[in-house]
């Protein structure tokens, strides 16, 4: 078995203004309309927001994978907010097993930076995931595998969202 990397990070060039894409990462509302979920508060440094899991409004293809996990829990803490340049947050990676209490685990910080691109026509979205590593061995590469793909998704949403 190959060893199950500690980070993943997948980048996206956005043809919209930094300004727009923050808003669309760092609104709570924004961002569950494209990631796919409902959040109840703004993202704040040290808040612990307690949401569900709803389908994207950017993409139907998306939505339908999304449908099954409508209404599970969805759980992030927010660790850092630097405005027009990173939103980090911390959460359970692919914790969607009934039944099953994540409490006791570790979490993963995922960091959603921004830079320029094309000398400020467009934006860059770096978004790295890290602590794999910790995750129990039972779940790590499900976690990881499972996360890889979460991310490109997620990437052609935020692209969908802040380009149209």
């Amino acid at each position: 078995m190959s060893e199950i990397p500690d980070r993943l990070v997948k980048t996206v060039t956005l043809r919209a203004p930094r300004e727009r894409v923050w808003r669309a990462i760092s609104d709570s509302r924004q961002f569950g309309a494209w990631f796919g979920c409902d959040l109840p508060g703004p993202f704040t440094a040290g808040a612990h927001i307690v949401g569900t899991i709803a389908p994207t409004q950017v993409d139907p293809e998306v939505a339908t994978m999304q449908e099954p996990h409508r209404g599970k829990p969805f759980e992030i803490t927010i660790e850092r907010v630097e405005p027009m340049t990173r939103l980090s947050f911390r959460w359970h990676p692919f914790a969607i097993e009934p039944g099953h209490d994540y409490a006791s685990e570790p979490t993963t910080l995922v960091e959603l930076v921004l830079a320029d691109a094309d000398g400020g026509a467009a934006t860059e979205l770096t978004i790295t995931e890290s602590g794999f590593a910790g995750i129990p061995l039972a779940r790590r590469a499900a976690a990881f595998t499972a996360n890889a793909g979460g991310w490109a998704h997620q990437c052609r949403l935020v692209q969908r969202y802040v380009e149209r």
